[in-house]
């Protein structure tokens, strides 16, 4: 069976971009008559075809695909969750309507197009969470629709996401926790297996070294796998840290837990911070405890869901990274050391 021929096809024969093939090919403005016609006759010899559902591509449905790694969905008790719940909300108030599909783990390695955008049914997609350098790289070049990213980017990709500020934000709580006091502090989290954890640790460095904190190799502590997998368990041993600071809530949730089972008392003895200010409903966990970095996730998924919708609609949107900055939210896990 022959392969379809897509935009990014059609746009590399005639050396010229995605956008430019999509607005030809539409009659939207935003190309010249010649190049209009030019796109059109190399399209037609190609053998393309508008769309899988046969429906002209200036067409809209109304409809936006949410693709989330299956591992990382929980439902409305997981971060992602959460966050597609304010992403539903955010389209609904721009009347559109989102329909959500769960990556799986071959399609991601395999770089399978979503089947939201095979069957013709969304105007554009958002991609929530971190993914396989290669299938970004892919739904980027390969999509024929406007693609946005929510808490999630690669440096060595150029694309369009709306993500958290992991660095500062890390960066402020760990001056925070020397201000009070403590200058043996570890990191939590393994910096391999995401972008945003590595920017967590990063500004967490950026702290110390400001403060002429020596850093030593033993204070940074990986709490997951590189596929993402966090353990029940993350601390073997005592130690002589006198605070940690975890890339997300639920590593400082069992940090918590590993400490007082080796008889530690938070934060008499030992101070913990998160991130996110989120933790999953349920399992014994004190969402109220955890001194933490709040993450905005509301104004997150409306800045990502307007902006597609100007990319959508050919209007004039802030390209690249955008960063939604959140707070310090002070509970119960730091305490002052004389």
């Amino acid at each position: 069976m022959a392969k379809d021929v897509t935009l990014a096809d059609i746009a590399a024969k005639v050396g010229v971009s995605n956008v430019a093939v999509s607005k030809a090919l539409s009659g939207k403005p935003g190309v010249s008559d010649e190049l209009r016609v030019r796109i059109r006759q190399v399209a037609d010899r190609m053998g393309y075809t508008t769309s899988v559902s046969g429906k002209s591509a200036s067409i809209e449905t109304g409809n936006i695909g949410v693709i989330i790694p299956e591992h990382y969905y929980g439902y409305s008790i997981s971060f992602y969750g959460q966050l597609y719940e304010k992403v539903v909300k955010a389209l609904y108030d721009n009347k559109y309507f989102g329909i959500l599909e769960l990556l799986t783990r071959e399609d991601e390695l395999e770089g399978n197009i979503p089947k939201v955008l095979r069957d013709g049914k969304v105007d554009g997609l958002i991609f929530m969470g971190q993914m396989d350098e290669n299938y970004i790289r892919k739904m980027v070049i390969r999509s024929e629709l406007p693609v946005f990213f929510l808490d999630t980017y690669r440096l060595s990709i150029t694309l369009d996401t709306v993500i958290s500020d992991g660095y500062y934000g890390t960066y402020l709580l760990t001056d925070r926790l020397i201000r009070c006091g403590h200058k043996k502090i570890g990191f939590v989290g393994n910096i391999d297996a995401t972008d945003s954890i590595a920017d967590r640790f990063w500004g967490y460095r950026k702290a110390l070294r400001e403060n002429h904190i020596e850093f030593e190799s033993k204070w940074e502590i990986s709490d997951r796998s590189q596929y993402g997998k966090t353990g029940d368990k993350i601390l073997y041993g005592r130690s002589d840290l006198e605070a940690y600071v975890c890339n997300c809530d639920y590593t400082a949730q069992i940090i918590i837990q590993d400490l007082e089972e080796m008889g530690y008392d938070v934060p008499e003895d030992v101070s913990v911070v998160g991130f996110d200010d989120f933790l999953p409903v349920g399992r014994g966990m004190d969402a109220d405890r955890i001194t933490s970095y709040s993450v905005n996730m509301e104004r997150m998924a409306v800045t990502c869901v307007k902006s597609l919708i100007k990319k959508i609609k050919h209007q004039k949107y802030i390209e690249g990274i955008q960063i939604v900055t959140g707070e310090i939210v002070w509970k119960k896990t730091v305490k002052e050391r004389s």
